[in-house]
C-alpha cells in the first residue's frame, strides 16, 4: 500500500509540474533574397547577411561587394 501511495504522489507532482506556465516564443520568417536583385537560394545563389547601421541586409554572392558602398551611405 505504501508503494502505491508513493506512485500516486509522483504522478501528482508530475501533473503539477506540467501545469506551470510555459514560455511563449515568437518568431517570424521572410524569404531569403538579395536586397539588390531579389535573387535567392532557389536561384542557385549564396546569400550573406550584413548588419548595417539601418538594419540587416541580405546580399547574393554577386552583389556582396556592394555592402561596402551601402555601409558608407
Amino acid at each position: 500500500m505504501l508503494v502505491t501511495m508513493q506512485g500516486v504522489n509522483q504522478t501528482m507532482m508530475h501533473n503539477m509540474h506540467s501545469l506551470q506556465k510555459s514560455q511563449i516564443t515568437q518568431s517570424s520568417v521572410s524569404k531569403v533574397e538579395c536586397y539588390v536583385c531579389g535573387k535567392g537560394l532557389e536561384d542557385g545563389h549564396c546569400i550573406t547577411a550584413k548588419t548595417l547601421p539601418n538594419g540587416t541586409v541580405l546580399f547574393c554572392d554577386i552583389h556582396y561587394s556592394l555592402q561596402d558602398l551601402l555601409g558608407k551611405v
